[in-house]
């Protein structure tokens, strides 16, 4: 691995921090997220026509720049920064790719070059809560769990699981349900939406495009612990969809059932080779957050004001942020090995990618917190700005997975538990975690011997 950037990298880094510099200010990031889209829709337009973000890694004949997980990962860590309210994730990062590698030609030539441009903007829409298990970034709910806790059936929901019901009718399929916490759901004029089709027997897992504007499909942004990252949910109700991919019928087979259905085949692969992009990314966009909280954090020491005194005589502070500091450039590291190891197809792409989110989310949590802690006493607008960064350290944690998630999966994927004694540990680990996430936990536990442990 060459840990040097490129002349283009860094003409990637440097062009996309020049503009959120002028642009991407505490006052401009608000304004931004109290209007109707959540986003600044000039500023948009402005960084898809250069560098050109939402097509950076679409192929070159739809638009796009034919680029890496690297040169992805490196624009989002100074969007993640500047804490750029933006549909360059949902678009970028999560469908459009998906589209790309399962669409179908006719497909691809209408949607990618409008999605690469930036007119189009899209939307990955799965039930509340499933993202990170549908992109393999965390393990599935154990099976003895109910449905309603996530256990037991496809994480696409579908009946009494809740989620999306897709239903051929003739040769149409019309689709009903309800999805949760969908990132950029409310103003994206695509939605990919992830429906359970047929019965117990075939059932099957698909991918449908929904126009943004399609009848019967209600849309109503929701209140999330991150202003910059708005989230929605969207009722269907016989909402039409087109099947992502080729959609025929084969053996003669009843047109009602998805077992014969060709398109869609290749769904939880496709979104489990998706998910190691996505961690990578990810990461280095948490990593730019933790890097733009600690810059905030130093310069409120070096100003040597703080309402207790001058926080910059404190040894114990300026200690606290040098290991803060430490933690960043491990973080970071990790982040770009990870985006070198997807773009390179090594085996080790999905623990890389795993451990990086894990450790990027523990360090912007880190740095967030150490940064609110110094300004609380900084005045409104001080503490506010702080606040961003800790809204996004929670949002994020509670949209792709807890830590202590993450780093599971990863073992897993790495083969840690192997053998009878890791196999033992392994289902140890999954019993406490669905506990957990059927309680709707998954934050750190308590230290032993102290009285929430006990």
């Amino acid at each position: 691995m060459d840990t040097a950037l490129s002349e283009e990298q860094d003409a990637i880094r440097r062009t996309v921090r020049a503009q959120l510099a002028h642009r991407c200010g505490p006052d401009e990031v608000r304004s931004a997220t109290r209007t109707g889209p959540g986003y600044d829709t000039a500023l948009w337009r402005a960084l898809a026509q250069r560098p050109g973000l939402p097509g950076l890694t679409l192929p070159e004949r739809y638009g796009g720049a034919g680029r890496g997980a690297t040169e992805l990962a490196l624009a989002l860590q100074e969007t993640g920064r500047a804490l750029l309210p933006s549909p360059l994730l949902a678009t970028a990062v999560l469908a459009a790719p998906l589209i790309d590698g399962l669409g179908s030609d006719t497909q691809r030539a209408r949607l990618l070059p409008r999605l690469a441009s930036g007119e189009l903007t899209a939307a990955f829409a799965v039930p509340s809560g499933s993202l990170p298990v549908a992109l393999g970034l965390l393990d599935p709910p154990p099976a003895h769990l109910p449905q309603a806790a996530g256990g037991s059936g496809d994480w696409a929901g579908g009946g009494r699981a809740g989620g999306v019901q897709a239903v051929r009718d003739g040769g149409e399929w019309r689709l009903y349900g309800e999805c949760a916490q969908v990132l950029d759901g409310h103003s994206a004029g695509l939605l990919l939406v992830a429906a359970h089709a047929g019965g117990f027997v075939r059932s099957r897992t698909l991918l449908f495009l929904v126009d943004g504007d399609a009848p019967g499909l209600v849309r109503r942004r929701q209140e999330a612990l991150d202003e910059t990252r708005p989230l929605a949910r969207l009722e269907m109700r016989d909402v039409a969809g087109e099947l992502l991919g080729a959609d025929t019928v084969g053996n003669g087979g009843d047109p009602g059932d998805p077992g014969d259905t060709v398109g869609g085949e290749d769904v939880r692969g496709a979104l489990a080779g998706a998910g190691h992009r996505v961690a990578a990314v990810l990461a280095a966009e948490a990593v730019g957050a933790a890097e733009g909280a600690l810059d905030r954090a130093v310069r409120r020491v070096g100003s040597g004001e703080r309402g207790d005194g001058p926080a910059g005589a404190s040894a114990a502070v300026r200690h606290r942020l040098a290991e803060v500091h430490v933690q960043v450039r491990a973080a970071r590291s990790a982040a770009h090995h990870a985006a070198w190891a997807v773009d390179a197809g090594t085996a080790e792409a999905g623990a890389a990618s795993g451990t990086a989110l894990a450790h990027g989310l523990e360090v912007l949590r880190l740095a967030a917190g150490e940064a609110v802690q110094l300004h609380e006493e900084g005045g409104v607008g001080e503490e506010d700005a702080a606040q961003l960064y800790f809204g996004r350290a929670a949002g994020s944690e509670a949209l792709f997975g807890p830590v202590h998630g993450l780093r599971s999966r990863a073992a897993g994927v790495a083969g840690l538990f192997t053998g009878s004694a890791g196999e033992e540990n392994a289902t140890a680990a999954e019993e406490n975690g669905g506990r957990g996430a059927a309680a709707g936990g998954g934050g750190p536990r308590a230290p032993r011997g102290t009285p929430a442990a006990r």
